[in-house]
């Protein structure tokens, strides 16, 4: 793991002394918008109009930032329009690579064995972490994004009128709630595993423990009569739920040591992933090898063995029981 400082590389893990153990993730470099005319979205440079085989994305099948546009792009019907590249799972003193291996898709705009050649070639003086998922203009030669929060909202509409699948999974009347429901998991949950195991201090560790229990307890109060985050709807909630909960019994419970309880012992909420994991464009974009193996091979600081553990068994195809629940 390392990052960039003016466009040169550096093999350097997350430097958690200034914040008292903690683990402060950085905002994303790179904060342009697809629209649909090409006007400027809500950040960045106008310019980025949508069209069929411009943009290419690039992802890791082990990261849950990236799993996220992969499952918009699939349940959008993008997958011809918008190909893909996909990273070696293991990320090592040069991050993420191209390497040969089962999965990996090779770069196929610049040959790059690895990825942080793609942030310089959009910015030869780039500084900050190299991640995924990079989504890249082919015409104007830069990135348009790393941050997915932002993608997955260009993937559910950006492309409507090329043909994408017409669903919307951030509909205005439920946005408020929306962002009411992705704040809290995303600081707790999403983002709280990674402060919870990559903390080096035992009070940092404790800070995000809790309140990632806290929000799963509430998770599972709130899932008990209804079938998706906002009802009866699935939206983008659901789907930035949905890549943290599928890893969690596999790696966050005992790799970064959140283990009060595994998502198996929450019924309501281990059947909404069974729910979900079943539905066309969720089980079909998760691989558990590329998973396992980053995080337990990758992270030479947690568990300096690399040894991947061989469990858990996972059912994620059996009944979820959750097809008539209701509103709410």
């Amino acid at each position: 793991m390392g990052l960039l400082v003016d466009g040169r590389w550096q093999d350097r893990w997350y430097d958690t002394k200034e914040s008292g153990g903690r683990f402060v993730r950085k905002e994303s470099g790179f904060r342009n918008w697809i629209t649909r005319d090409g006007a400027p979205g809500p950040s960045g440079e106008e310019g980025f109009q949508a069209a069929l085989g411009r943009y290419h994305l690039y992802v890791s099948l082990a990261c849950p930032w990236a799993h996220r546009t992969l499952i918009l792009r699939a349940l959008k019907g993008l997958e011809a329009a918008l190909p893909i590249s996909v990273v070696h799972w293991y990320m090592a003193e040069q991050g993420w690579t191209f390497a040969e291996g089962p999965g990996v898709i090779p770069d196929p705009i610049h040959h790059a064995a690895f990825l942080h050649e793609i942030y310089v070639a959009a910015d030869p003086t780039y500084t900050g972490r190299v991640t995924v998922p990079v989504l890249w203009d082919k015409e104007r030669g830069t990135i348009v994004s790393n941050e997915s929060s932002e993608i997955i909202r260009m993937f559910n509409t950006a492309f409507d009128d090329l043909g994408a699948h017409q669903g919307d999974f951030y509909p205005e009347p439920l946005r408020p709630e929306i962002d009411l429901v992705n704040a809290r998991i995303y600081d707790t949950l999403n983002n709280g595993v990674y402060k919870a195991g990559f903390a080096t201090t035992e009070a940092a560790y404790a800070e995000a423990f809790g309140p990632l229990f806290e929000t799963l307890d509430w998770l599972e109060s709130r899932l008990a009569d209804r079938r998706y985050l906002m009802g009866t709807a699935l939206t983008e909630a659901d789907i930035r739920l949905f890549t943290t909960l599928v890893r969690f019994d596999a790696v966050y419970f005992g790799h970064f040591k959140c283990n009060r309880q595994r998502i198996v012992d929450y019924p309501a909420v281990s059947a909404y992933l069974r729910d979900l994991y079943q539905t066309p464009g969720f089980g079909t974009t998760v691989d558990l090898m590329h998973i396992k193996r980053h995080y337990y091979e990758s992270h030479g600081t947690i568990n300096p063995t690399g040894i991947v553990p061989l469990g858990p068994d996972l059912d994620f195809m059996a009944p979820s029981g959750r097809e008539g629940l209701g509103a709410h």
